[in-house]
């Protein structure tokens, strides 16, 4: 099975790839989803998850066959230790394997120029302007929930089943009309409005 990398950091916003990651786990898609982390120490969301990353940067062995990176956002990715995430992400962008960020993880691709030549969103242009000082693809930034260029997907912390929907089309989890009626179901629920 190929495997979908899932980068997580202390403050990890568990509920931005949680869609995406139960979708892709499932036994009939031939993938499996991995946690990838700075070093081997759990790693706590802001919901309260503890998680104990499968691999670590240090011992990672870099593997073409990689299908995806996933990156969630949270309070993490203004920490410098979490920055160590640049050379996984350099190995990907080299090897054209998919990226997939959202929320504040689109701020740290923004640091580092990965979406100067792609087009992407975030949660907003003006916070991706402050948080990264060094970013130069305002001519490529798009106000929308999710957006995917080529093998990247970018996605705002209100969007995670956009996300999600980009996500699944590009590794053919759902396509066409399955993924429209996943999309549909997740999106707007089988109901309208609450009691």
């Amino acid at each position: 099975m190929r495997e979908v990398l899932l980068f997580i950091t202390d403050g990890f916003s568990d509920w931005e790839a949680s869609y995406a990651t139960a979708e892709i786990n499932k036994p009939s898609t031939g993938y499996c989803v991995k946690t990838i982390a700075v070093d081997a120490e759990p790693k706590t969301s802001m919901g309260g998850l503890r998680v104990l990353p499968d691999y670590s940067l240090p011992t990672y062995v870099p593997n073409e066959d990689t299908a995806m990176l996933i990156i969630p956002g949270g309070t993490g990715w203004r920490e410098k230790h979490n920055q160590q995430a640049c050379v996984l992400v350099d190995f990907c962008f080299s090897q054209a394997i998919p990226v997939a960020a959202i929320c504040d993880a689109t701020t740290f691709l923004g640091r580092y120029g990965y979406l100067d030549q792609h087009k992407h969103t975030s949660n907003s242009l003006v916070s991706l302007q402050e948080a990264a000082p060094d970013y130069k693809g305002e001519q490529l930034y798009i106000e929308a929930q999710s957006v995917r260029d080529r093998d990247v997907i970018t996605a705002n912390g209100t969007a995670a089943v956009e996300f999600t929907k980009h996500i699944l089309d590009l590794l053919e989890v759902y396509q066409g009309e399955s993924l429209e009626e996943w999309y549909s179901f997740f999106k707007h629920g089988l109901y309208q409005g609450t009691v």
